[in-house]
C-alpha cells in the first residue's frame, strides 16, 4: 500500500530528490550566474581603456614617426646568409650586426624620451618603459658579447612579472598606437 507522503523517485526506489542533490544543482547554479554575471561586467560596464594608455597623442605620434624611422634603418641591415655559409668570423659578424641594429634602437629610444608627454599618466610610465627597454638593450648587448665568445646559443632576454621583457615593450607600443616601437624581434627564431 502506498502513502500520500511517498513521492516516487526517478530511479524507482522510492526516495524522492534528496537534500545533497539539492545542494549540488544549487551550487551549480550559483556558479554559472556568476560566469554570466562576469561576463556581462566585462563586456558592458568593465572600462575598455589599456592600462598603458598616454592620452598625449601628438606625443605617441612623434614617437612612431621616430621609431618609423628607425626601423627603416635597422631594415638596411638585415643579413639573411646562413652561418655556415659565412665562413669562421661568422659568430662575430653576427655580433657586430647585433650591436649595429642595437645602437640603432638606443638612439631611437633616447629622442623618443627626449621629450616627455603632456598627461601625467604618461609622465608616469615613459621612466618605466624607458628602464625596461635600456634592460632589453642590455641583453641585447650581453647576446652580442655571448656571440663573440664563439657561444651561438638562442638570445634570451630578462623577464619582468614572469613575462619577457619585450613582450611588456610591445604591449606598451600597441596600446599607444606606436607599433614601430616595439623591441625588434631581429634575434628570436
Amino acid at each position: 500500500m502506498t502513502t500520500a507522503d511517498t513521492v516516487p523517485s526517478h530511479d524507482g526506489t522510492g526516495g524522492g530528490r534528496s537534500p545533497r542533490r539539492m545542494v549540488v544543482r544549487l551550487f551549480l547554479v550559483v556558479i554559472v550566474g556568476m560566469i554570466v554575471a562576469m561576463w556581462v561586467y566585462g563586456l558592458f560596464f568593465a572600462s575598455k581603456e589599456a592600462v598603458n594608455k598616454i592620452y598625449d597623442r601628438a606625443w605617441a605620434e612623434r614617437a612612431q614617426a621616430i621609431c618609423e624611422g628607425a626601423l627603416s634603418e635597422r631594415l638596411m641591415l638585415t643579413d639573411l646568409r646562413r652561418l655556415d655559409d659565412v665562413g669562421p668570423g661568422a659568430l662575430s659578424e653576427r655580433a657586430d650586426l647585433v650591436d649595429r641594429a642595437t645602437d640603432i634602437v638606443e638612439r631611437m629610444l633616447d629622442e623618443v624620451v627626449a621629450v616627455q608627454p603632456n598627461d601625467p599618466k604618461g609622465r608616469e610610465l615613459i621612466p618605466m618603459w624607458e628602464a625596461e627597454y635600456r634592460q632589453y638593450l642590455n641583453d641585447r648587448r650581453d647576446y652580442a658579447d655571448l656571440l663573440r665568445t664563439g657561444v651561438n646559443r638562442p638570445f634570451a632576454e630578462t623577464a619582468v612579472d614572469n613575462l619577457p621583457v619585450s613582450e611588456r615593450l610591445e604591449t606598451f607600443a600597441g596600446d599607444n598606437e606606436m607599433p614601430d616601437c616595439a623591441p625588434p624581434r631581429d634575434l628570436t627564431t
